[in-house]
């Protein structure tokens, strides 16, 4: 299966290559050497099964996402399609895309989607979105997802999206503007009964996010 590796990170070592002929990407699971064995270990399952999972239920809801193609447990390890295209921090960078709009109008929309299935991403980077050639959107790297009901968590994952933005693409005015009204547009997509609580609206989580905004510049 892998052939080169993508990224090296704290909590898994991502690898390219191929699964019976697909072009595919790997996840393997990093032993973290400061947690005992038998909690790291424990803690590590937990998290892949809950990706897994994750994955798993905003695929069936319709939201563009890597196909989960395989979960080995005991190898602490998944096996996800490789998506085509380009990360959103490329296409920002290319100074040669003049208007990148549609692109952050189409990212708000499949973020609302997400959240629409009570799940915030929990690392909402532009590395972490990426941007098809047909310029569709699709959301990677759900390791720190999790299904949450809590108004302020939906506002801290569009607040991450909002500091990267700010912070690495200054030069793109307007660009968290356009996000939210994808946000607000896309209010009905994906939409799902769930049994563990209520998923916010759309304009309760940009109010929360207006609030978080405050208080960190408050802070800071």
């Amino acid at each position: 299966m892998p052939q080169s590796r993508l990224h090296l990170g704290a909590e898994a070592e991502v690898t390219a290559g191929t699964w019976f002929g697909l072009p595919a990407v790997m996840k393997q699971r990093r032993a973290r050497g400061w947690r005992h064995p038998d909690l790291d270990e424990r803690l590590g399952r937990q998290r892949m099964l809950a990706e897994a999972r994750i994955l798993l239920r905003l695929h069936r809801s319709g939201l563009p996402v890597p196909a989960l193609l395989d979960a080995d447990v005991d190898e602490d390890r998944l096996v996800l399609e490789q998506v085509d295209g380009r990360p959103l921090i490329d296409v920002l960078r290319d100074a040669s895309v003049v208007d990148v709009e549609p692109f952050l109008h189409a990212v708000g929309q499949a973020v609302r989607h997400l959240h629409a299935q009570a799940v915030t991403h929990g690392d909402l980077s532009t590395n972490n979105i990426m941007i098809r050639d047909n310029g569709g959107v699709v959301l990677i790297d759900f390791g720190l997802a999790s299904i949450e009901y809590d108004l302020e968590r939906y506002g801290i994952d569009l607040h991450v999206l909002d500091e990267v933005l700010g912070a690495s693409h200054p030069d793109r005015e307007g660009a968290m503007a356009a996000l939210e009204a994808g946000y607000l547009d896309s209010e009905h997509a994906g939409e799902v009964e769930s049994p563990g609580g209520t998923v916010p609206s759309a304009a309760d989580v940009l109010a929360r996010l207006s609030q978080v905004r405050s208080r960190v510049r408050y802070h800071g």
